[in-house]
């Protein structure tokens, strides 16, 4: 049998605004807990505004359903505030895993962060060997405020404008 291509498109929430409350529902579903829905709500809400460059979130849409999602975040490990921007809140849905779909969604986070001028992107997880089949380098461990820890990644993005600045 021949390989199943799963076709997505990838949108910034704010260009797909008709999708919003759905978007921040995926995200809060995934990422939130009972007591902070407004927390995810105000972030993606403002996020919207178009003079902002970070933070932004991310959806992966299939048929019309958001199955996938990111975010950039200026700052996702508080200790680390030296370090941005950071790859958040990566999650493909369930049903759709094993289709390629998150190395999609890094690859489109590189190229929005080349885009927003930045030459690195930064992520923290507890996740051993994911994100090294994906090209991210371990950079340091890091230590949540409840003094967990949390290994912090890091990405090189090719800039192809680098040497002309």
């Amino acid at each position: 049998m021949g390989e199943v291509i799963l076709m997505i498109e990838i949108f910034d929430v704010r260009d797909k605004m008709e999708d919003l409350d759905e978007a921040i529902m995926v995200f809060w579903k995934q990422w939130g807990n009972q007591g902070n829905f407004k927390f995810y709500q105000d972030c993606i809400m403002n996020a919207c505004h178009p003079s902002h460059d970070l933070p932004r979130f991310y959806i992966a849409v299939h048929n019309g359903t958001i199955i996938g999602t990111y975010a950039l975040l200026r700052n996702d490990l508080i200790s680390r505030q030296d370090l941005f921007p950071w790859l958040a809140c990566l999650y493909i849905d369930l049903r759709f895993r094993g289709n390629n779909l998150g190395a999609q969604l890094l690859d489109h986070a590189a190229r929005e962060t080349e885009k927003l001028g930045m030459e690195k992107l930064y992520l923290c997880t507890d996740i051993d060997g994911y994100y090294e089949k994906k090209g991210w380098a371990f950079l340091t461990t890091g230590y949540m405020f409840n003094g967990e820890a949390a290994k912090i990644y890091e990405m090189a993005v090719d800039r192809k404008d680098k040497d002309n600045v």
